[in-house]
């Protein structure tokens, strides 16, 4: 099926380009989006027509979405988790998850703007990207942790595998350190 793009669609084409495209995405996804329209003689002469006010309105929004960027690129959320010892969550960290802080923190952002590269499935800092705009995309950092203590000790640089390996050492440390004392105090007698 060919469509007339409405606005800019990733990995298919800029605002006011027909392509074509498998009914079924533009069934779908694009005309009940609003990012299409279908390419007949009518919404050709109708797109034209309203070409110029087409581009404007992206512009327009898109400032607005470059304003939001500017405040929220880099921003570091913290969400808190039931999680195992190993670090692995009870569960995973899903967009909503990441929508619903950002929209705490003080910014607009729907779960369908955020994109998550792979599942977030343990404890740490990880890099969320949020789509403004098809044009404006931004990265934000999303802290996942078990406490609020332990994202202030994650946000300072140590993982939760550090501090746990350091715990470990330091008992078997003074485990060694009570046998020696013991077994000074036997060759003493």
């Amino acid at each position: 099926m060919q469509v007339i793009l409405l606005q800019r669609v990733a990995k298919l084409g800029q605002m006011g380009e027909v392509v074509t495209v498998k009914d079924g995405y533009a069934r779908n996804y694009l005309l009940p989006q609003g990012k299409a329209l279908r390419a007949n003689d009518g919404n050709i002469k109708s797109f034209e027509a309203k070409k110029a006010q087409l581009e404007a309105q992206n512009l327009e929004t898109k400032k607005e979405a470059e304003a939001v960027a500017a405040k929220l690129d880099g921003q570091t959320f913290v969400i808190i988790r039931s999680a195992s010892d190993s670090g692995a969550l009870y569960g995973s960290v899903t967009t909503r998850d990441a929508a619903e802080v950002a929209t705490e923190g003080g910014f607009t952002v729907g779960r369908g703007q955020v994109v998550l590269d792979k599942p977030i499935k343990d404890l740490g800092i990880h890099s969320v990207s949020v789509v403004l705009h098809p044009e404006v995309s931004v990265r934000i950092n999303l802290n996942v942790a078990r406490s609020p203590e332990e994202a202030e000790l994650q946000a300072s640089g140590k993982s939760i595998q550090e501090l746990a390996a350091e715990a470990e050492a330091a008992a078997d440390f003074e485990i060694a350190e009570l046998f020696d004392d013991l077994g000074g105090a036997a060759q003493e007698d």
